[in-house]
């Protein structure tokens, strides 16, 4: 490769091996990028996406054909009956949020089948914070958790016995800040037929960011009834700047809008002003950015292992999501690592990342993002709490190129400290 970043020949010669062993993973990752593109591709000829659709309204935003059509090209790309996406969804968590409290009523069971959730959705729950605040345990929601098996798989029998008497089943798809594997479509699909067996009303609920794209189908099309995601992450392509989205069968989607807006009125409001244009473009896009974020993914595992490292998933191993754990072993790899992703990054690349009391989250949590968009993980970023294991998430890269250019300079960085030697 060239190296224009003067980075040590030794490194450039073992990326290089490290690319040349990645063949096979990149071109299964070429071909499910071809599949979903032309999803993508149909969904918005059936659907007619004209440029009228680009404009955005003001006010109430009655009428707003861009906004309707836009729903109607998600649920088709994502085999759902309808879907919710809006720029006022301020993340991933508000989105899966809106579902929560749009679906469930006082007294029914939320059930989680793949252990403790992501962070920021304990106090949604209501397993960390105040009484009083408003989570769903203030509003007589129930809750149950079931740990995965340890070997990292869905105690499948367990779901089947526990969903007898529970409202919804929730899956987190990605691993979130633990090590166990993030689950593909086909193991969601099995989690749905477990529950619906012995109750065929549970409503199956996925918490899909990070795996939009991934695969060659989505949860709805093994079973889920709704799932959610974030605009800033693999469907908006890098583009969208903001948002969310809500996807599923029509009856709980719509449940969701009243949730987001009030009663009523639910997808009917809420004007699009004038980011229609990026949300269709960034969704066109997303199937090649999460290619190359799939791609820089498997490649930092591969150089990683190499240099004597344990990451998760490994190389080789089939992708359920864009995420890469790499077990660092201390504070001090974490730091220079995460340190050598943002000297690789496009916007702030002269920023060093500190661990800080970031809202939401119970430890201390280090970021590494230099991204055109605030947050966007689809971006390469790489982030971590400050506790064991001193695993950094690995996440996006809008090329490959960059993408594979950021994760040789993490490398650099932790050779130029002497955390690691050739």
């Amino acid at each position: 490769m060239t190296n224009i970043f003067n980075i040590d020949n030794r490194l450039i010669e073992l990326a290089d091996r490290a690319e040349s062993e990645c063949a096979k993973e990149f071109a299964n990752i070429e071909r499910i990028a071809e599949i979903n593109g032309q999803k993508v591709l149909k969904a918005f000829i059936d659907n007619r996406v004209s440029e009228t659709c680009m404009k955005g309204t003001t006010g109430y935003g009655y009428g707003d054909v861009g906004r309707d059509t836009l729903d109607k090209v998600f649920a088709q790309a994502f085999g759902g009956e309808d879907a919710l996406v809006r720029h006022t969804f301020v993340n991933g968590t508000h989105a899966l949020s809106t579902a929560l409290f749009g679906v469930l009523r006082p007294g029914e069971v939320l059930l989680s089948v793949t252990g403790s959730p992501y962070d920021t959705m304990e106090e949604i729950i209501g397993i960390r914070g105040k009484d009083g605040d408003g989570s769903l345990r203030d509003f007589g929601v129930k809750y149950r958790q079931i740990e995965l098996l340890p070997d990292g798989t869905p105690d499948y029998d367990k779901i089947a016995y526990e969903a007898k008497n529970s409202k919804m089943v929730y899956i987190q798809r990605s691993r979130g800040y633990s090590l166990r594997p993030s689950l593909s479509v086909e193991t969601i699909g099995r989690i749905a037929k477990a529950a619906k067996e012995s109750n065929p009303d549970v409503i199956v609920f996925t918490d899909n960011c990070y795996g939009e794209f991934v695969e060659e189908k989505e949860p709805l099309e093994v079973g889920a009834d709704l799932m959610a995601g974030s605009l800033i992450k693999n469907p908006g392509g890098a583009i969208a700047s903001t948002g969310g989205y809500i996807c599923g069968r029509a009856d709980l989607v719509e449940k969701c809008s009243y949730r987001l807006t009030c009663v009523g009125m639910g997808k009917e409001v809420g004007c699009s002003l004038e980011r229609n244009r990026e949300m269709y473009l960034g969704f066109f896009m997303a199937p090649e950015v999460v290619k190359s974020a799939l791609k820089t993914s498997v490649f930092a595992c591969r150089l990683f292992n190499m240099l004597g490292f344990e990451t998760l998933p490994k190389a080789g191993e089939k992708r359920a999501d864009i995420i890469a754990s790499v077990l660092l072993k201390n504070e001090e790899n974490l730091t220079a690592f995460c340190q050598g992703i943002q000297k690789g990054a496009p916007v702030d690349s002269f920023v060093t990342p500190e661990a800080w009391d970031m809202p939401g989250y119970e430890s201390k949590v280090i970021m590494a993002a230099g991204a055109f968009t605030m947050g966007a993980s689809i971006e390469l970023s790489a982030d971590a709490p400050i506790r064991e294991p001193y695993a950094a998430w690995l996440q996006g890269g809008i090329t490959y190129p960059s993408g594979k250019t950021g994760v040789l300079l993490a490398a650099a960085e932790m050779i130029k400290k002497n955390k690691i030697s050739l």
